[in-house]
């Protein structure tokens, strides 16, 4: 057995084992390390841990000190030293025309070296760039070639579920994904909608891509000839995440049901002809392979009639939109029709102009005079 401390060097990094030399290390300290590069700064993601002798490389480099606010001091300098050498790269690389664009700058611990990360479609003469930059920031220069994927490591941001990339929060390295595992997981092909930030498939497709496999083993294929409780059928969906299968019955194509795949018994699996000969088994043999007891369809959850529910609902919905709220189950009242209002008489027995008398009535009512009912005539 071995003691180790394993200490990442940036957000969604690997882990690497270092020798701990006797110090006692918990997650979450800043130290500094010793590696192939020099003195560098880490952050721990596991303390002292014994593991077994094959899972180390030796020899283990050690660590050299817990991190001080002078370390942390340098660590802030060097970040903004990447800044400005970032800016200073980008006007180099207008200037010689190279078709690049940079992605990241790091400086190592000791501001010995600079390392710029860039993307290019094709390979990048990068020689005289180099060697411009050595005599402008006077340290040592690398410039690496990074693909898609590693860009949006490196950036980060957030995805179309709403939470950081995977790859940039806890993904030490990429896995090989396949548009095989969209399909055997029944998702869109569309590329827009199964590919991430970086225009590759998503890493996620990834995860659950075992238990679909083993529901695919389990559950029989599209379009076999199945017998269920209620009948013979033909397989026309299947949900693998409830491991359900939607059957068309020979006795009521029309409706669809949807079973267990524990209560099918599978006479054809996959697409092919009926057998030749088959006959149906007696009901009271199909009820048998019934394992879940059905709902009643008029039964609401809770113990309520459905209808009654609904009725409900409906009556609810109905009195918000005539603007007046009712309790649930209450049906609403139906507004009463008012009467029509007759053109008031003048005298000399003229007949008022078009729009007149509303004109006056609403003039009334906003002043908050009472008028008269609609039956009344005024007198002459």
């Amino acid at each position: 057995m071995t003691e180790i401390i394993a200490v990442r060097f940036k957000n969604g990094g690997k882990e690497y084992y270092f020798d701990p030399r006797g110090a006692k290390v918990r997650t979450g300290d800043e130290v500094i390390i010793e590696t192939a590069k020099g003195p560098e700064f880490g952050v721990c993601s596991k303390g002292n841990t014994m593991v077994e002798d094959d899972q180390v490389v030796q020899p283990l480099r050690p660590l050299l000190r817990p991190a001080s606010d002078k370390d942390r001091a340098a660590l802030q300098r060097n970040r903004e030293r990447e800044k400005e050498a970032m800016k200073v790269c980008q006007e180099k690389v207008q200037e010689h025309k190279l078709e690049m664009s940079l992605v990241r700058c790091e400086c190592s611990f000791d501001g010995n070296k600079l390392l710029f990360f860039f993307t290019s479609e094709g390979r990048v003469d990068f020689r005289t760039l180099v060697k411009d930059l050595a005599s402008t920031l006077h340290c040592r220069i690398e410039l690496r070639q990074i693909g898609v994927r590693d860009e949006s490591k490196l950036l980060g941001g957030l995805g179309i579920c709403g939470r950081p990339y995977c790859c940039n929060a806890f993904l030490e390295q990429f896995h090989p994904v396949s548009i095989k595992m969209a399909k055997t997981q029944g998702l869109s092909l569309n590329p827009a909608k199964i590919s991430g930030a970086c225009g590759r498939l998503m890493c996620c497709l990834k995860y659950e891509q075992e238990a679909y496999e083993d529901a695919v083993k389990r559950l029989p294929k599209k379009e076999s000839f199945v017998e269920t409780p209620d009948g013979a059928g033909t397989i026309s969906d299947i949900d693998f995440l409830r491991e359900t299968v939607k059957v068309r019955l020979e006795n009521a194509p029309e409706t669809p049901q949807v079973y267990a795949g524990c209560e099918l018994n599978v006479i054809r699996n996959g697409k092919g002809k009926r057998p030749e000969g088959y006959v149906a088994p007696p009901p009271e043999e199909l009820e048998k392979l019934r394992k879940v007891t059905p709902r009643p369809i008029t039964a609401a959850p809770g113990g309520r009639d459905l209808a009654g529910s609904i009725d409900s609902a409906l009556s609810h919905l109905e009195g918000e939109r005539r603007g007046g709220p009712t309790r649930r189950g209450e049906r609403s009242r139906p507004r009463q029709e008012s009467k029509p209002r007759e053109e008031k008489a003048v005298q000399g027995g003229e007949k008022p102009k078009e729009g007149q008398g509303k004109s006056r009535n609403r003039r009334r009512r906003h002043r908050g005079g009472k008028g008269k009912s609609g039956g009344e005539k005024s007198q002459a």
